[in-house]
């Protein structure tokens, strides 16, 4: 059965998105594009939920993403996508699939199928609203070497514990730290 894999960056203090959704305080260089590459090779779809997706959509299949990340965007652009969302009307970026109803049991299905690996990038709404019915498989979580001091903590929302155990590290020459996990199952 294939994995679905929750990636996300969060800044040393907790926040996946700074203050009116911010992300330009992410710590992106060569050596990140190397692990992103290496990353998008061992999956073959992508799930987001309504508001990265609007985010991704809105950059990868531009000149300049073509121009400036040519192996990730051609990676982005070409793998399966499925946008989870109640109000999008549209989803139009090259093989994405925008999916109404229940998410654990389109998830289900998604994991039941024969592939790659699946992941999830940023979307921590919909990963919170998976983590109860235990579809998440991995969390691969890179801290950054930034304080925010505001904005939207990754795990808003959990409300119990979620006993983790790691997987395996990587500490990047730019300070960031990626941190993987399995969420602990009885």
């Amino acid at each position: 059965m294939r994995k679905v894999i929750f990636q996300n960056l969060i800044s040393l203090d907790g926040y996946f998105e700074g203050p009116e959704r911010n992300i330009d305080w992410h710590n992106v260089d060569n050596e990140f594009n190397e692990y992103a590459t290496s990353f998008l090779e061992t999956v073959d779809t992508l799930i987001f939920g309504r508001v990265t997706y609007e985010l991704m959509a809105g950059y990868w299949p531009t000149e300049a993403a073509k121009s400036d990340d040519q192996q990730i965007a051609a990676k982005m652009n070409s793998l399966s996508k499925f946008v989870f969302s109640k109000t999008l009307k549209i989803a139009d970026w090259e093989n994405t699939t925008l999916v109404r109803g229940d998410i654990a049991e389109k998830v289900e299905e998604l994991k039941a199928k024969k592939g790659m690996d699946i992941a999830i990038f940023g979307s921590s709404d919909l990963a919170l609203a998976l983590i109860p019915s235990g579809l998440i498989d991995e969390m691969n979580i890179m801290i950054h070497p930034v304080i925010l001091g505001k904005g939207k903590t990754l795990f808003r929302g959990i409300d119990g514990r979620l006993d983790l155990t790691l997987l395996r590290t990587r500490i990047f020459r730019s300070g960031n730290v990626l941190l993987c996990y399995s969420p602990f199952k009885k």
